[in-house]
């Protein structure tokens, strides 16, 4: 069956969002033990490029696969994990890129470079580091996994902080600042 990728943030209402992130099927990480760890030999680069053994995996659906496999653990380490394996890959920032944001009341809703979709809130904090002046924001996505804004949805997400106090963004009922002491 082809992959029909998910619409535009933009054209859909919060409550379509939710739908669609309560609808993913994703495999139950946290239940899985597997006996057997290795290093996968893959890395994820800052820009959200994957790359094996030094080559790009340039194919999308590849990717999406993997990245639902992914966890961190409390260390910062990167693991793929399957029922069987647990393997390690280096990941140079974050594992996945926020490419979008939209604003539905009070609830903020990212779209990622795997088309999948994040409302941010208690259990999807907005995390910000780095300095004024190349600040560093991320949204979690899952099992310790983090994504990057790019820089595009970094911007909108200013503009929603400058349309309120100018310093934070909430979401679902959590405010977020998005400047560092």
């Amino acid at each position: 069956m082809p992959y029909e990728p998910p619409p535009e943030l933009a054209g859909l209402t919060l409550a379509q969002i939710a739908e669609l992130v309560q609808a993913r099927k994703l495999p139950p990480l946290d239940k899985w033990s597997p006996s057997e760890s290795g290093d996968s030999e893959m890395r994820i680069a800052a820009d959200g490029r994957w790359y094996h053994q030094g080559g790009e995996i340039r194919r999308p659906a590849m990717v999406r696969a993997f990245a639902s496999l992914l966890m961190r653990d409390d260390d910062g380490q990167h693991w793929l994990v399957t029922p069987t394996q647990k393997l390690s890959l280096a990941v140079d920032d974050a594992a996945l890129i926020a490419i979008d944001v939209r604003q539905d009341g009070d609830a903020l809703a990212f779209k990622l470079n795997t088309d999948e979709f994040v409302i941010a809130g208690l259990d999807h904090p907005i995390r910000v580091a780095g300095d004024a002046d190349s600040p560093a924001v991320y949204v979690s996505v899952r099992h310790g996994v983090e994504a990057r804004l790019n820089r595009s949805t970094w911007a909108q997400l200013a503009e929603i902080a400058l349309a309120g106090d100018g310093t934070s963004v909430s979401s679902q009922g959590v405010t977020f600042p998005l400047v560092t002491a």
